[in-house]
Protein backbone atom coordinates (compact mmCIF):
# COMPACT_ATOMS: atom_id res chain seq x y z
CA UNK A 1 0.00 0.00 0.00
CA UNK A 2 1.28 3.43 -1.13
CA UNK A 3 1.61 6.11 1.86
CA UNK A 4 1.34 9.81 1.39
CA UNK A 5 5.26 9.97 1.66
CA UNK A 6 5.21 7.76 -1.71
CA UNK A 7 3.13 9.91 -3.39
CA UNK A 8 5.39 13.31 -1.93
CA UNK A 9 8.27 11.65 -3.35
CA UNK A 10 6.35 11.37 -6.21
CA UNK A 11 5.52 14.88 -6.53
CA UNK A 12 8.69 15.81 -6.35
CA UNK A 13 10.36 13.78 -8.60
CA UNK A 14 7.49 15.26 -11.00
CA UNK A 15 8.75 19.00 -9.73
CA UNK A 16 12.51 17.42 -10.83
CA UNK A 17 11.14 16.39 -14.28
CA UNK A 18 9.45 19.94 -15.11
CA UNK A 19 12.45 21.58 -13.79
CA UNK A 20 16.12 19.36 -16.28
CA UNK A 21 12.98 20.35 -19.15
CA UNK A 22 12.82 24.05 -18.13
CA UNK A 23 16.98 24.04 -17.89
CA UNK A 24 16.80 22.71 -21.30
CA UNK A 25 14.31 25.43 -22.46
CA UNK A 26 16.46 28.07 -20.69
CA UNK A 27 19.63 27.03 -22.33
CA UNK A 28 17.78 27.53 -25.72
CA UNK A 29 16.25 30.95 -24.95
CA UNK A 30 20.14 31.60 -24.20
CA UNK A 31 21.30 30.55 -27.70
CA UNK A 32 18.17 32.21 -29.30
CA UNK A 33 18.93 35.18 -27.70
CA UNK A 34 22.24 34.99 -29.26
CA UNK A 35 21.36 34.02 -32.41
CA UNK A 36 18.63 37.15 -32.91
CA UNK A 37 21.50 39.44 -31.88
CA UNK A 38 23.47 38.20 -34.61
CA UNK A 39 20.54 38.61 -36.91
CA UNK A 40 19.97 42.04 -35.95
CA UNK A 41 23.39 43.15 -36.62
CA UNK A 42 22.97 41.58 -40.06
CA UNK A 43 20.01 42.97 -41.38
CA UNK A 44 21.52 46.55 -40.28
CA UNK A 45 24.66 45.65 -42.43
CA UNK A 46 22.31 44.20 -45.38
CA UNK A 47 20.57 47.58 -45.45
CA UNK A 48 23.61 49.50 -45.67
CA UNK A 49 24.98 47.40 -48.34
CA UNK A 50 22.11 47.64 -50.18
CA UNK A 51 22.20 51.31 -49.60
CA UNK A 52 25.18 51.29 -51.82
CA UNK A 53 28.18 50.38 -49.52
CA UNK A 54 30.30 47.68 -51.51
CA UNK A 55 33.44 47.80 -50.54
CA UNK A 56 32.97 48.60 -46.80
CA UNK A 57 29.52 47.45 -45.92
CA UNK A 58 30.58 43.75 -48.10
CA UNK A 59 32.78 42.78 -46.16
CA UNK A 60 31.15 43.51 -43.21
CA UNK A 61 28.32 41.67 -43.90
CA UNK A 62 29.91 38.58 -45.24
CA UNK A 63 32.05 38.77 -41.82
CA UNK A 64 28.55 38.88 -40.07
CA UNK A 65 26.99 35.91 -42.21
CA UNK A 66 29.46 33.95 -40.71
CA UNK A 67 28.67 34.46 -37.44
CA UNK A 68 25.13 34.02 -37.85
CA UNK A 69 25.68 30.60 -38.85
CA UNK A 70 27.48 29.87 -35.90
CA UNK A 71 24.70 31.16 -33.53
CA UNK A 72 22.55 29.23 -36.02
CA UNK A 73 24.20 26.12 -35.49
CA UNK A 74 24.40 26.77 -31.57
CA UNK A 75 20.97 27.13 -31.36
CA UNK A 76 20.15 23.64 -33.09
CA UNK A 77 22.87 21.78 -30.84
CA UNK A 78 20.72 23.20 -28.24
CA UNK A 79 16.99 21.92 -29.92
CA UNK A 80 19.10 18.32 -30.29
CA UNK A 81 19.22 18.29 -26.71
CA UNK A 82 15.56 18.51 -25.95
CA UNK A 83 12.99 15.77 -25.23
CA UNK A 84 10.61 16.11 -28.01
CA UNK A 85 9.06 12.16 -26.51
CA UNK A 86 8.79 13.91 -23.21
CA UNK A 87 6.99 16.93 -24.33
CA UNK A 88 4.11 16.21 -21.95
CA UNK A 89 6.74 17.42 -19.24
CA UNK A 90 6.61 20.47 -20.69
CA UNK A 91 2.88 22.65 -20.23
CA UNK A 92 2.77 23.98 -23.58
CA UNK A 93 4.74 22.00 -25.66
CA UNK A 94 2.54 21.29 -28.47
CA UNK A 95 2.72 25.38 -28.64
CA UNK A 96 6.56 25.24 -27.99
CA UNK A 97 7.18 22.73 -30.69
CA UNK A 98 5.19 24.48 -32.89
CA UNK A 99 6.97 27.85 -32.48
CA UNK A 100 10.33 25.59 -33.07
CA UNK A 101 9.22 24.34 -36.25
CA UNK A 102 8.02 27.94 -37.49
CA UNK A 103 11.60 29.50 -36.87
CA UNK A 104 13.33 26.61 -38.32
CA UNK A 105 11.59 26.74 -41.04
CA UNK A 106 12.75 30.66 -41.62
CA UNK A 107 16.48 29.65 -41.13
CA UNK A 108 16.17 27.37 -44.15
CA UNK A 109 14.65 30.28 -46.04
CA UNK A 110 17.90 33.05 -44.46
CA UNK A 111 19.88 31.82 -47.65
CA UNK A 112 17.55 32.40 -50.14
CA UNK A 113 17.02 36.26 -48.72
CA UNK A 114 20.76 36.80 -48.41
CA UNK A 115 21.12 35.99 -51.96
CA UNK A 116 18.81 38.10 -53.21
CA UNK A 117 20.30 40.68 -50.77
CA UNK A 118 23.83 40.21 -52.53
CA UNK A 119 22.03 40.23 -56.18
CA UNK A 120 20.58 43.68 -54.70
CA UNK A 121 17.48 42.37 -55.99
CA UNK A 122 15.23 43.99 -53.51
CA UNK A 123 14.98 47.23 -51.49
CA UNK A 124 16.09 47.58 -47.85
CA UNK A 125 12.20 47.79 -46.61
CA UNK A 126 11.88 44.48 -47.83
CA UNK A 127 14.93 43.12 -46.55
CA UNK A 128 13.95 44.55 -43.07
CA UNK A 129 10.77 42.71 -43.37
CA UNK A 130 12.44 39.77 -43.89
CA UNK A 131 15.08 39.28 -41.37
CA UNK A 132 12.19 41.23 -38.69
CA UNK A 133 10.07 38.25 -39.80
CA UNK A 134 13.19 35.43 -38.94
CA UNK A 135 13.41 37.27 -35.35
CA UNK A 136 9.88 37.29 -34.77
CA UNK A 137 9.66 33.44 -35.06
CA UNK A 138 12.51 33.30 -32.85
CA UNK A 139 11.11 35.63 -30.15
CA UNK A 140 7.72 33.08 -30.29
CA UNK A 141 9.87 30.34 -28.74
CA UNK A 142 11.56 32.85 -25.95
CA UNK A 143 7.30 33.53 -25.46
CA UNK A 144 6.17 30.13 -25.15
CA UNK A 145 9.06 29.41 -22.91
CA UNK A 146 8.17 31.91 -20.95
CA UNK A 147 4.64 30.73 -20.97
CA UNK A 148 5.81 27.07 -19.96
CA UNK A 149 7.45 27.78 -16.84
CA UNK A 150 6.04 25.84 -13.44
CA UNK A 151 8.27 28.19 -11.42
CA UNK A 152 7.00 31.09 -10.77
CA UNK A 153 10.76 32.63 -10.22
CA UNK A 154 11.60 31.30 -13.10
CA UNK A 155 8.47 32.41 -15.15
CA UNK A 156 9.26 36.23 -13.80
CA UNK A 157 13.13 35.84 -15.19
CA UNK A 158 11.64 34.39 -18.60
CA UNK A 159 8.87 37.24 -18.80
CA UNK A 160 11.69 39.89 -17.93
CA UNK A 161 13.71 38.39 -20.73
CA UNK A 162 11.33 38.28 -23.57
CA UNK A 163 10.21 41.75 -22.60
CA UNK A 164 14.09 42.75 -22.79
CA UNK A 165 14.44 41.18 -26.27
CA UNK A 166 11.48 42.20 -27.57
CA UNK A 167 12.46 46.35 -26.77
CA UNK A 168 15.92 45.39 -27.99
CA UNK A 169 14.08 44.12 -31.23
CA UNK A 170 12.09 47.00 -31.46
CA UNK A 171 15.13 49.24 -31.12
CA UNK A 172 16.93 46.91 -33.93
CA UNK A 173 14.04 48.25 -36.15
CA UNK A 174 14.19 51.51 -35.27
CA UNK A 175 17.90 51.72 -36.54
CA UNK A 176 17.08 50.06 -39.82
CA UNK A 177 14.51 53.31 -39.97
CA UNK A 178 16.21 56.00 -39.13
CA UNK A 179 18.82 54.94 -41.23
CA UNK A 180 16.60 54.84 -43.95
CA UNK A 181 15.00 57.96 -43.43
CA UNK A 182 18.41 59.65 -43.64
CA UNK A 183 19.57 57.67 -46.21
CA UNK A 184 17.19 58.65 -48.61
CA UNK A 185 17.47 62.62 -47.62
CA UNK A 186 14.16 63.40 -47.29
CA UNK A 187 10.99 63.22 -44.55
CA UNK A 188 8.20 61.44 -44.96
CA UNK A 189 5.18 61.00 -42.92
CA UNK A 190 4.98 57.53 -43.35
CA UNK A 191 8.29 56.51 -41.56
CA UNK A 192 8.03 59.18 -38.91
CA UNK A 193 5.00 57.44 -38.06
CA UNK A 194 6.39 54.25 -38.01
CA UNK A 195 9.40 56.08 -36.35
CA UNK A 196 7.67 57.27 -33.43
CA UNK A 197 5.82 53.49 -32.79
CA UNK A 198 8.58 52.24 -32.43
CA UNK A 199 10.12 54.17 -29.97
CA UNK A 200 6.68 53.94 -27.84
CA UNK A 201 7.11 50.63 -28.73
CA UNK A 202 10.22 50.03 -26.90
CA UNK A 203 9.11 51.86 -23.48
CA UNK A 204 5.98 49.40 -23.54
CA UNK A 205 8.48 46.55 -23.40
CA UNK A 206 10.77 47.92 -20.89
CA UNK A 207 8.21 48.96 -18.78
CA UNK A 208 7.12 45.39 -18.38
CA UNK A 209 11.16 44.53 -18.41
CA UNK A 210 11.19 46.67 -15.50
CA UNK A 211 8.32 45.17 -13.36
CA UNK A 212 9.60 41.56 -13.76
CA UNK A 213 13.36 41.90 -13.70
CA UNK A 214 15.69 41.42 -10.43
CA UNK A 215 17.45 44.59 -9.33
CA UNK A 216 20.98 43.69 -10.73
CA UNK A 217 19.41 43.23 -14.07
CA UNK A 218 17.72 46.92 -14.12
CA UNK A 219 20.84 48.29 -13.13
CA UNK A 220 22.67 46.94 -16.12
CA UNK A 221 19.68 48.04 -18.24
CA UNK A 222 19.84 52.01 -16.39
CA UNK A 223 23.77 52.03 -17.20
CA UNK A 224 23.24 51.58 -21.04
CA UNK A 225 20.65 54.57 -20.69
CA UNK A 226 23.18 56.61 -19.67
CA UNK A 227 26.01 56.32 -22.21
CA UNK A 228 26.94 59.20 -25.12
CA UNK A 229 25.30 57.00 -27.68
CA UNK A 230 21.75 57.58 -26.11
CA UNK A 231 22.47 61.06 -26.17
CA UNK A 232 23.34 60.67 -29.49
CA UNK A 233 20.34 58.98 -30.40
CA UNK A 234 18.00 61.19 -28.94
CA UNK A 235 19.17 64.19 -30.84
CA UNK A 236 19.35 62.47 -34.16
CA UNK A 237 15.70 61.49 -33.26
CA UNK A 238 14.41 64.72 -32.44
CA UNK A 239 16.05 65.94 -36.47
CA UNK A 240 14.47 62.79 -37.84
CA UNK A 241 11.13 62.63 -36.07
CA UNK A 242 10.26 66.52 -36.00
CA UNK A 243 11.32 67.23 -39.38
CA UNK A 244 8.47 69.23 -41.65
CA UNK A 245 7.28 66.61 -44.28
CA UNK A 246 9.10 66.80 -47.27
CA UNK A 247 12.00 68.51 -45.86
CA UNK A 248 15.71 67.70 -46.48
CA UNK A 249 17.82 65.65 -44.15
CA UNK A 250 21.87 65.13 -44.33
CA UNK A 251 22.10 61.59 -45.81
CA UNK A 252 25.77 61.34 -43.72
CA UNK A 253 23.40 61.33 -40.62
CA UNK A 254 22.65 57.79 -41.73
CA UNK A 255 26.29 56.28 -40.63
CA UNK A 256 25.94 58.60 -37.69
CA UNK A 257 22.73 56.98 -36.89
CA UNK A 258 23.26 53.49 -37.66
CA UNK A 259 26.92 53.72 -35.33
CA UNK A 260 25.04 55.00 -32.48
CA UNK A 261 21.92 52.46 -32.40
CA UNK A 262 24.81 49.63 -33.17
CA UNK A 263 26.33 50.57 -29.72
CA UNK A 264 23.10 50.77 -28.05
CA UNK A 265 22.49 47.72 -28.80
CA UNK A 266 25.42 46.53 -27.74
CA UNK A 267 25.30 47.60 -24.62
CA UNK A 268 21.55 45.91 -24.82
CA UNK A 269 23.19 42.50 -25.50
CA UNK A 270 25.09 42.55 -22.53
CA UNK A 271 22.25 43.01 -20.04
CA UNK A 272 20.16 40.25 -22.76
CA UNK A 273 23.05 37.92 -22.21
CA UNK A 274 23.25 38.53 -18.11
CA UNK A 275 19.67 37.95 -18.14
CA UNK A 276 19.87 34.59 -20.04
CA UNK A 277 23.02 33.05 -17.82
CA UNK A 278 20.88 34.01 -15.00
CA UNK A 279 18.19 32.19 -16.04
CA UNK A 280 20.11 28.92 -16.82
CA UNK A 281 21.72 29.29 -13.74
CA UNK A 282 18.67 29.78 -11.45
CA UNK A 283 17.78 26.54 -12.94
CA UNK A 284 20.55 24.73 -11.83
CA UNK A 285 20.26 25.91 -8.53
CA UNK A 286 16.84 24.57 -8.04
CA UNK A 287 17.41 21.42 -10.17
CA UNK A 288 20.23 20.47 -7.36
CA UNK A 289 18.04 21.66 -4.09
CA UNK A 290 15.52 19.43 -5.19
CA UNK A 291 16.92 16.63 -6.11
CA UNK A 292 18.78 17.13 -2.40
CA UNK A 293 14.70 17.64 -1.09
CA UNK A 294 14.12 14.20 -2.94
CA UNK A 295 17.07 12.47 -1.45
CA UNK A 296 16.22 13.45 1.87
CA UNK A 297 12.30 12.03 1.37
CA UNK A 298 13.39 9.02 0.09
CA UNK A 299 15.02 8.43 3.34
CA UNK A 300 12.42 9.33 5.18
CA UNK A 301 10.38 6.50 2.98
CA UNK A 302 12.77 3.99 3.47
CA UNK A 303 12.71 4.71 7.47
CA UNK A 304 8.96 4.80 7.31
CA UNK A 305 8.59 1.58 5.70
CA UNK A 306 11.15 -0.16 7.88
CA UNK A 307 8.88 1.11 10.97
CA UNK A 308 5.45 0.34 9.39
CA UNK A 309 7.06 -3.35 9.21
CA UNK A 310 8.19 -3.63 12.54
CA UNK A 311 5.58 -1.87 14.02
CA UNK A 312 1.89 -3.06 11.91
CA UNK A 313 -0.79 -1.31 13.73
CA UNK A 314 -1.94 1.72 14.64
CA UNK A 315 1.03 3.94 15.59
CA UNK A 316 -0.31 6.65 13.99
CA UNK A 317 -2.48 7.13 17.15
CA UNK A 318 -0.12 6.45 20.29
CA UNK A 319 1.18 8.42 21.87
CA UNK A 320 4.87 8.69 22.84
CA UNK A 321 4.29 8.53 26.69
CA UNK A 322 1.18 5.01 26.11
CA UNK A 323 4.23 3.64 23.79
CA UNK A 324 7.54 3.49 26.06
CA UNK A 325 8.95 0.20 23.93
CA UNK A 326 8.64 2.32 20.78
CA UNK A 327 11.31 3.22 18.41
CA UNK A 328 12.10 7.02 18.95
CA UNK A 329 11.49 7.66 15.33
CA UNK A 330 8.49 6.76 15.15
CA UNK A 331 6.58 10.21 16.30
CA UNK A 332 9.44 11.92 14.90
CA UNK A 333 9.22 10.58 11.83
CA UNK A 334 5.58 11.08 11.89
CA UNK A 335 5.85 14.83 12.91
CA UNK A 336 8.45 14.94 10.10
CA UNK A 337 6.43 13.34 7.33
CA UNK A 338 3.51 15.96 8.19
CA UNK A 339 5.27 18.71 8.35
CA UNK A 340 6.96 18.04 4.97
CA UNK A 341 3.49 17.28 3.01
CA UNK A 342 2.42 21.06 4.83
CA UNK A 343 5.72 22.67 3.76
CA UNK A 344 5.65 21.67 0.26
CA UNK A 345 1.61 21.93 0.27
CA UNK A 346 2.08 25.64 1.39
CA UNK A 347 5.23 26.20 -0.86
CA UNK A 348 3.02 24.65 -4.52
CA UNK A 349 0.28 27.17 -3.24
CA UNK A 350 2.36 30.01 -3.23
CA UNK A 351 4.30 28.84 -6.37
CA UNK A 352 0.72 28.26 -8.32
CA UNK A 353 -0.07 32.01 -6.74
CA UNK A 354 2.51 34.00 -8.23
CA UNK A 355 2.58 31.83 -11.26
CA UNK A 356 -0.93 33.21 -12.11
CA UNK A 357 -0.44 36.39 -11.71
CA UNK A 358 3.29 36.37 -13.82
CA UNK A 359 1.12 34.11 -16.45
CA UNK A 360 -1.38 36.82 -16.61
CA UNK A 361 0.69 39.44 -18.11
CA UNK A 362 1.71 37.03 -20.99
CA UNK A 363 -2.22 36.56 -21.44
CA UNK A 364 -2.54 39.92 -21.59
CA UNK A 365 -0.46 40.40 -24.12
CA UNK A 366 -1.56 37.27 -26.40
CA UNK A 367 -4.92 38.92 -25.92
CA UNK A 368 -3.77 42.54 -27.51
CA UNK A 369 -2.02 40.76 -30.18
CA UNK A 370 -5.11 38.73 -31.29
CA UNK A 371 -6.94 42.20 -31.45
CA UNK A 372 -4.10 43.72 -33.28
CA UNK A 373 -4.09 40.99 -35.76
CA UNK A 374 -7.97 41.24 -36.32
CA UNK A 375 -7.94 45.04 -37.00
CA UNK A 376 -5.11 44.05 -39.10
CA UNK A 377 -6.65 41.68 -41.36
CA UNK A 378 -10.14 43.58 -41.26
CA UNK A 379 -9.65 47.23 -41.83
CA UNK A 380 -6.31 46.61 -43.33
CA UNK A 381 -4.60 48.16 -40.85
CA UNK A 382 -0.31 47.81 -40.50
CA UNK A 383 0.53 46.73 -37.17
CA UNK A 384 1.04 50.22 -35.95
CA UNK A 385 -2.25 51.39 -36.80
CA UNK A 386 -3.89 48.47 -35.31
CA UNK A 387 -2.00 49.00 -32.02
CA UNK A 388 -2.84 53.13 -32.22
CA UNK A 389 -6.54 52.69 -32.84
CA UNK A 390 -6.59 50.15 -29.59
CA UNK A 391 -4.44 52.36 -27.48
CA UNK A 392 -6.76 55.53 -28.75
CA UNK A 393 -9.61 53.37 -27.97
CA UNK A 394 -8.81 52.64 -24.65
CA UNK A 395 -7.75 56.32 -23.76
CA UNK A 396 -11.26 57.85 -25.22
CA UNK A 397 -13.16 55.09 -23.09
CA UNK A 398 -10.72 55.44 -19.77
CA UNK A 399 -10.49 51.70 -20.37
CA UNK A 400 -7.23 49.09 -20.30
CA UNK A 401 -5.47 48.52 -23.48
CA UNK A 402 -6.43 44.61 -22.97
CA UNK A 403 -10.22 45.08 -21.98
CA UNK A 404 -10.40 46.84 -25.18
CA UNK A 405 -8.42 44.18 -26.83
CA UNK A 406 -11.42 41.73 -25.33
CA UNK A 407 -14.14 43.59 -26.49
CA UNK A 408 -12.48 43.60 -29.74
CA UNK A 409 -12.32 39.53 -30.08
CA UNK A 410 -15.65 39.07 -28.96
CA UNK A 411 -17.33 41.02 -31.68
CA UNK A 412 -14.87 39.20 -34.40
CA UNK A 413 -17.95 36.24 -35.18
CA UNK A 414 -19.80 39.33 -35.99
CA UNK A 415 -17.19 40.83 -38.36
CA UNK A 416 -17.47 39.51 -42.17
CA UNK A 417 -14.57 38.22 -43.87
CA UNK A 418 -11.09 39.52 -44.80
CA UNK A 419 -11.24 40.78 -48.22
CA UNK A 420 -8.25 40.87 -49.94
CA UNK A 421 -6.81 44.04 -51.12
CA UNK A 422 -6.28 44.52 -54.53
Amino acid sequence: MKSGLNFLVAARRCEIRELEQLLLTSELVRRTAELVHALQKERGLSNLYLGGGDAEFGAQRGKQMGACDAAAERWRSALEQLDIDGASTIGNGARLFSRIAYALQGLGALPLLRERITQRGLPAAESTRGFSRLVAALMGVVFEAADSASDPELSRLLVATFHFMQGKEFTGQERATGAGTFAQGAAEIQQQQLWLHLIESQERCFTVFADFAEPQHIAAWQACLGGGAMAEIERLRRIGCTAPVGSTLDRALSRTWFDACSERMDAMQSVETRLAADLVQRCQEKLQQARADLEQQAMQLKAAQSLAADNPGSAFFDQPAQRRDAPPIGPQLGRSVLDMVQEQSHRLQAMADELASVRATLNERKIVERAKGLLMAHRHLSEEEAHKTLRQTAMGQGKRLVDVAEAVLAMAELLPAPVARR
